[in-house]
């Protein structure tokens, strides 16, 4: 089995190297999949969160408001570190399991962990992924997406940028470089030639 870290700034398209990794053949450990996995309704981690911070956070149906806890968060970084405490431990456990499931049933698999915050955590130079796979962008190129595709502010956009690790940091620590500014056909071009070289490493055969 070889795991192989993913991650990429906000607007850099890294969900779409993701799906074309996993349409190869990765089995693709999506953190954000799984970090709201484990607060859903009824949780553990859903209970630990209301303890900390209050019903307010909940919609009316008893789900985690997930865009006033981002706002809520993003304006306090006291506020952040304490639902990072409640979730992080929780996605830990859960990505670990759902690694050692697909190493289990394929000694030959090739695990995608896609990890927004993988520089940020400090994941990238722990010593547990076999490669990084870093998604660039520039950041017009960033911003231009945030705005267009989400919807968001100029403003609202940069400071989402601002708050990650710059790109020179991710790619300070990366094995495979996509970089995500151009077309589809270039996009899918780059992800063809590191997937054959993740492939290979795991012993598998590119698929035709």
């Amino acid at each position: 089995m070889l795991l192989v870290g993913l991650t990429g700034g906000i607007g850099s398209g890294k969900s779409e190297v993701a799906r074309r990794l996993a349409a190869f053949g990765a089995v693709v450990v999506d953190a954000d999949v799984i970090a709201r996995e484990v607060v859903e309704p009824g949780s553990p981690g859903l209970d630990a969160v209301v303890a900390a911070f209050g019903a307010g956070v909940l919609t009316a149906d008893g789900r985690l408001d997930r865009d006033r806890m981002a706002a809520l968060v993003f304006a306090d970084p006291d506020a952040r570190a304490r639902l990072n405490a409640i979730v992080h431990p929780l996605v830990r456990d859960r990505t670990a399991q759902r690694v050692a499931e697909a190493a289990a049933a394929d000694p030959h698999a090739v695990v995608v962990n896609d990890v927004p915050l993988l520089v940020e955590a400090g994941l990238a130079t722990s010593g547990a992924y076999a490669a990084v796979v870093v998604v660039a962008a520039e950041p017009e190129t960033q911003r231009r997406r945030l705005v267009e595709q989400r919807g968001m502010t100029p403003a609202d956009a940069q400071a989402r940028i601002d708050a990650q690790a710059p790109l020179a940091d991710k790619l300070a620590v990366a094995d495979y470089v996509v970089r995500n500014d151009g077309d589809l056909a270039e996009l899918d071009a780059q992800v063809r030639q590191v997937w054959a070289d993740l492939a290979a490493r795991a012993g598998r055969t590119m698929p035709p």
